[in-house]
């Protein structure tokens, strides 16, 4: 019966995670896909979870496999002018700010965050659109920049905020820039980077300069490029649309694991 049970489980989490991954573009405007993928959600993310454990790696790769271009997708270049200032001197006016939920709010340069211990990893990337690459990414682990601020007892999320503006406007009128979040455990894990190198270069803007997020065991969305901010929270209700990302606003499922 045990086994039956866990066959059920493990059958039903594929399918949700086969749905969740189709891109089907047509269905996705539909009334009803919304709450499929949100049903699914807490399968898929409890089958991973169970399966591989919270701390289990993403597979890594060897030189040879690096993609010689490594694709760029979503926003290429923020091109607003706090944007574009920060590019011409070279970021150094950058600075990260962590706080909310936390002991010791931060306000990190580029400079300290490359002065942190740094890990290098080759993984591959994967689109919700349907395609990979492989890269190599260089960063700090985000696990040391929170350990530095201290989140407190009540802290269940990350949220990151961006500087890639998304066009047209909220219902305030203002133009929604990026924001993501992840959980404490993916937050926490191992392979979760501030990543300010791609293949042994500085990161380049298309790909989120001067710092993204490389979440290796989520799918791209999950990966906000242009990072400045972050928040820890201990829930979304209070953001924008409460469903803990932009895309999830619009109706994808916020757990993006692979």
């Amino acid at each position: 019966m045990v086994d039956l049970k866990r066959r059920h489980f493990f059958g039903a989490a594929a399918s949700a995670s086969a749905l969740a991954l189709g891109g089907c573009r047509d269905i996705s405007q539909t009334a009803w896909w919304p709450e499929v993928l949100a049903s699914a959600e807490g399968l898929t993310k409890g089958a991973e979870r169970l399966v591989s454990g919270s701390w289990a790696l993403a597979p890594e790769f060897s030189k040879a496999d690096i993609a010689p271009e490594f694709r760029a997708n979503g926003t290429l270049n923020p091109n607003t002018p706090d944007y574009n200032a920060m590019v011409a001197n070279g970021f150094r006016d950058w600075r990260l700010q962590v706080g909310g939920l936390v002991a010791h709010p931060l306000k990190l340069s580029l400079a300290q965050l490359r002065a942190m211990p740094s890990r290098t990893q080759i993984t591959r990337h994967d689109c919700v659109e349907g395609w990979s690459c492989i890269g190599e990414w260089t960063g700090t682990q985000l696990r040391l920049v929170l350990a530095q601020a201290n989140p407190l007892p009540a802290a269940r999320f990350v949220m990151f905020y961006c500087d890639d503006p998304m066009g047209g406007s909220d219902l305030s009128g203002s133009v929604p820039f990026y924001y993501e979040s992840l959980d404490l455990v993916e937050a926490f894990h191992p392979q979760t980077l501030l990543a300010y190198q791609l293949n042994g270069q500085d990161l380049p803007v298309p790909h989120g300069a001067p710092v993204r997020v490389r979440a290796e065991r989520q799918l791209g969305y999950k990966q906000p490029k242009y990072v400045h901010r972050i928040e820890l929270v201990k829930s979304f209700d209070h953001i924008n649309g409460g469903k803990g990302g932009y895309w999830e606003d619009q109706g994808y499922t916020w757990w993006g694991g692979i």
